[in-house]
């Protein structure tokens, strides 16, 4: 096994020294975080830049460079057709998602659900998202301590310790700024690991064509598959339709992204953040694409796994920069870095938004409770700091279950879409339908869980096809381990029964992994609909939330996504009867005329901010030239 040189451990060391020093930066220069904003909102201070950055690079990180370039080589490129969901996800996040969060101010988008059902439907959401963090950091810790182990064969243990320390250390002393800051130069190392790939191999090959047509000739390239079967792995309708749910559920609803989304000045700039986020995401996911189709062809005819070089395919992207660039001194060392930066980005994000739910959602609440008084500035921080440490350490407890779990991107991609497509339905049911209640909001998300969680995790389920893998051109190298391991694998192969057809196996099992967002959306919204109804007919429920008033006659329409608000806000508006008065004489016998032709029903009272959307003539005019009567 391989070794890292010396300019690869002070590669190594220099990154994880930098990210520190960020955290130590913008903990004792500038703003002293005296209250939460600061700690979690960087003060709304932040520019597009950097939030563009680190959208991308909290979630499409150490799980995309591995997991999708394993992807390319074991089962070929139909999963690139994602990238089409999202681009047409990015306007509905930005133009009906992402201003109702923003009118909030808050740290914790759940309070949007307390608003809008009530306290308990926030703490079930909130719950489901730290269960949903919790089990994504074990996958994303793991990451790159299994690069190491293959690269180096440093002790897997040491290497997640390592991970943990350092982004716990600079997340909490520097807050959301030196998150941020950091996001940026890690995504930048994190391009400069899959570029390093694609040259290597580009060169060694001569052009980029001969990668090309070897991996046609192998039937690794696949755009054309437009199955309707739910049971096919990677469609476009797979790809597509679940993309969609998949991303808004990530960039939509996500307290992880929106909290980054509202760190930035207004509404213009969250917006422009999040369409610049896009062409960063995409050319990160196509790079590691044809990363993994640039690692096929070097291996094309000596599939590490089969020869006995690796334990999983997850750990063939590292074996290639041995094998191609060991000689050269510090480029390992920079790959890894890539690595070990795409993990801390994410990390960070994930301390960062458990610190804040906990402490919005449970903490604050408790408090309030028990002692009949809110936190002041001092305790809260001291309680933000607190939490990050805490859930720094818990990252590292949960990377070391996560090395049981097969298939790095799909099992990143199985809880995102196993919890944020219920909890996708729960906020969409909130924005969009104005007759939904509490008992149906949480009826229909305990719902969507339990169905989620049945079709993601029910055993048995059926192995994944893989595509044909070569030994042909491995070289002989007789040795008695190597014996030993070819007999078992031939052994393996030849004496094993056949495998059961997958038509055996129970249907949801059989379904991909990449429907699991939209199912969960559709069962959450649908039937947390439908129970609203019920609850509502039998008088068990209703949805007095909405309303401003105790007559239930004037609704929160800032609750609602725009197009809805705006179609509200017109129909509280007060409608105003304009009648032209004479001059002269005749203008009292005018108005007496007119008083007495029309009939005023009982005026409804109009929301606080209607002013706002009168015309500046109608609003400004005098009592001379207009007479203004309020009907119902």
């Amino acid at each position: 096994m391989a070794t890292l040189g010396a300019w690869d451990y002070i590669i190594l060391a220099v990154v994880l020294i930098i990210s520190i020093v960020i955290g130590i930066y913008y903990r004792f220069v500038g703003k002293k975080q005296s209250n939460t904003t600061e700690y979690f909102l960087a003060d709304r201070s932040m520019g597009v830049t950097p939030v563009a950055f680190s959208l991308m690079a909290s979630f499409m990180s150490a799980v995309t460079i591995l997991g999708v370039s394993m992807e390319m080589y074991q089962y070929g490129t139909m999963f690139v057709i994602i990238n089409l969901s999202y681009v047409i996800s990015t306007p509905i996040a930005a133009y009906l998602i992402l201003p109702v969060f923003y009118r909030l101010k808050t740290a914790s988008v759940y309070e949007y659900l307390e608003l809008r059902f009530g306290y308990a439907t926030r703490l079930a959401a909130s719950l489901a998202f730290s269960i949903q963090m919790i089990l994504y950091m074990g996958i994303v810790v793991y990451a790159p301590a299994l690069a190491l182990e293959a690269v180096t064969g440093l002790n897997q243990i040491f290497s997640v310790i390592i991970v943990g320390v350092v982004c716990t250390i600079y997340a909490t002393l520097g807050g959301m700024k030196a998150v941020l800051m950091t996001d940026i130069y890690q995504s930048i190392l994190m391009f400069v690991a899959v570029f390093s790939v694609i040259i290597c191999a580009w060169i060694k090959a001569g052009s980029f064509g001969v990668v090309w047509r070897t991996a046609v000739e192998n039937g690794r390239i696949e755009f054309n598959n437009f199955s309707i079967d739910p049971t096919t792995r990677h469609t476009w309708f797979t790809q597509v339709l679940g993309g969609c749910a998949t991303y808004l559920a990530i960039y939509g609803v996500n307290q992880a992204q929106v909290q980054r989304l509202l760190a930035v000045r207004n509404l213009r700039s969250a917006r422009a953040a999040l369409w610049w986020c896009l062409p960063i995401l995409c050319l990160l996911s196509i790079s590691t694409c044809l990363s993994g189709l640039c690692i096929y062809w070097y291996y094309r005819d000596c599939d590490p796994l089969l020869a006995g070089r690796v334990s999983s395919r997850d750990q063939i992207m590292p074996l290639f920069v041995v094998d191609t660039m060991g000689d050269y001194d510090g480029l390992a060392g920079l790959f890894v870095s890539g690595i070990f930066c795409a993990s801390l980005s994410t990390i960070s994000t994930a301390i960062s938004s458990l610190a804040a739910v906990t402490l919005e959602d449970y903490l604050k609440p408790l408090m309030l409770c028990c002692t009949k008084r809110s936190l002041d500035d001092h305790q809260t921080m001291w309680y933000s700091k607190l939490l990050s440490v805490f859930y720094g350490a818990l990252c590292v407890g949960m990377a070391f279950l996560a090395g049981s779990i097969g298939g790095l991107l799909q099992a990143a991609l199985s809880i995102f879409g196993i919890i944020g497509g219920p909890l996708l339905g729960l906020f969409t049911l909130g924005m969009y339908v104005t007759s939904a209640n509490q008992k149906g909001a949480i009826g229909g998300l305990l719902i969507s869980l339990a169905a989620s969680f049945w079709i993601g995790f029910g055993q048995p389920r059926p192995p994944i096809p893989s595509l044909d893998m070569s030994i042909a051109g491995c070289p002989v190298q007789r040795s008695f381990a190597r014996d030993i391991l070819l007999l078992q694998a031939d052994a393996q192969f030849t004496a094993a029964p056949d495998p059961e057809p997958e038509t055996s196996y129970f249907y949801l099992y059989r379904i991909s992994y990449m429907w699991y967002a939209p199912l969960g959306f559709l069962i959450a919204f649908f039937g947390g609909w439908l129970l609203s109804c019920l609850f509502a007919a039998f008088n068990w429920d209703s949805n007095r939330h909405i309303y401003q008033d105790a007559d239930c006659t004037l609704i929160k329409h800032d609750l609602f996504v725009p197009p809805i608000a705006k179609r509200l806000q017109r129909r509280q508006m007060p409608r105003v009867v304009v009648t032209n008065t004479s001059s002269g004489s005749h203008r009292s016998s005018s108005r007496s005329s007119s008083g007495s032709s029309v009939k005023e029903p009982k005026p409804t009272a109009p929301p606080p901010d209607w002013q706002d959307t009168l015309p500046a003539s109608a609003a400004g005019a005098g009592a001379g030239a207009f007479k203004q009567r309020t009907l119902a």
